[in-house]
């Protein structure tokens, strides 16, 4: 079955029907155990690109920022059984030209994972025609949006289930924090739990 495996602030581990294992901006918390078939990086910030921290394959892809947003597109790209875009991810604290969000499809999903943000024309345009499955939102509110903003963005885009994440500076998780996100289909996933997609 589709996993996806919460490991804190904004770091998550998907692994497909077929056994891809994907890293998205891994920093914190456990379980890189698993060797990554496909390691995706927002932005460059210190928090969301320790890609050294994963095991790997010998075939390891790593897709950071610089490769998925050059001159200005949003490229696409196919890792195995995994369909990736580029969208657009920006704020007072990231770059619109080095900070990117990504969709994945795989398996019958559609995936959006925001990065680091705050409300963009993309989620109201574009977003709302996907059929988003699941969407990941960082709340904290500090150097993204805050958790009222990212229910905004998350009844814009219209997944059937929304995640919060990166919700206090310094720590994975904080329980206070992701019960303000207040957004249709809301799943709250702790450090260390996985949910089966």
């Amino acid at each position: 079955m589709t996993e996806l495996l919460y490991q804190g602030h904004g770091s998550l581990r998907f692994q497909t029907n077929k056994g891809t294992v994907v890293y998205l901006d891994p920093y914190a918390g456990e379980g890189y155990d698993l060797p990554a078939d496909l390691i995706l990086v927002t932005h460059g910030h210190h928090d969301h690109n320790v890609i050294t921290l994963p095991a790997k394959k010998e075939d390891c892809t790593v897709i950071t920022n610089a490769e998925a947003l050059i001159d200005a597109e949003y490229r696409k790209f196919t890792i195995k059984d995994i369909e990736i875009e580029a969208v657009p991810a920006y704020n007072d604290h990231h770059s619109p030209d080095e900070c990117v969000g990504y969709l994945l499809r795989f398996d019958g999903l559609c995936i959006y994972a925001s990065g680091d943000t705050s409300k963009t024309d993309w989620m109201e345009k574009k977003a709302p025609a996907l059929s988003i499955d699941y969407a990941l939102y960082p709340i904290d509110g500090i150097y993204n949006m805050n958790a009222v903003e990212a229910s905004e963005c998350a009844a814009l885009v219209g997944a059937r289930h929304n995640i919060p994440i990166h919700m206090k500076p310094g720590v994975l998780f904080d329980l206070k924090t992701a019960q303000t996100f207040n957004a249709s289909g809301r799943i709250i996933i702790k450090p260390g739990e996985t949910l089966m997609l």
